[in-house]
């Protein structure tokens, strides 16, 4: 018997959708995500759509980002956007509240976020 993945373990598709659904909405909102969301398109649906497709598979769910749009690479993918300090904190800080409002699996919240500081600093592209 394997052990469930975080993906199973969160509650899959609904919680992804909530989580990503909080992230943007956060990030519309604070003022410390300002310079962060002008980095955006306006329309925010597809990078919401996007980043569930991601998340999904990211977190042991079904794949639904590399079918379409092949190995993630993210950082490659980000690197015409400059992505310093304060963006990875705002992104983080708009993460992470997302994460406490959406996983009630403490031990599971946790294990994403510290995976996703890890790829939020490795993400980062300029000094400061």
């Amino acid at each position: 018997m394997s052990e469930p993945t975080l993906y199973e373990r969160i509650g899959g598709a609904p919680t992804i959708a909530a989580l990503v659904d909080g992230f943007y909405d956060r990030m519309d909102a604070r003022e410390e995500a300002r310079d962060l969301r002008a980095l955006h398109r306006e329309d925010l649906s597809e990078s919401r759509r996007s980043l569930k497709n991601y998340l999904s598979e990211w977190l042991g769910g079904p794949a639904l980002y590399s079918p379409e749009k092949g190995h993630p690479r993210m950082r490659m993918r980000h690197m015409h956007v400059k992505i310093g300090l304060a963006a990875r904190d705002a992104w983080l800080a708009c993460m992470r509240d997302a994460l406490d409002e959406t996983v009630s699996d403490e031990e599971a919240r946790a294990a994403i976020y510290g995976n996703m500081a890890k790829l939020a600093d490795w993400m980062r592209n300029v000094e400061g």
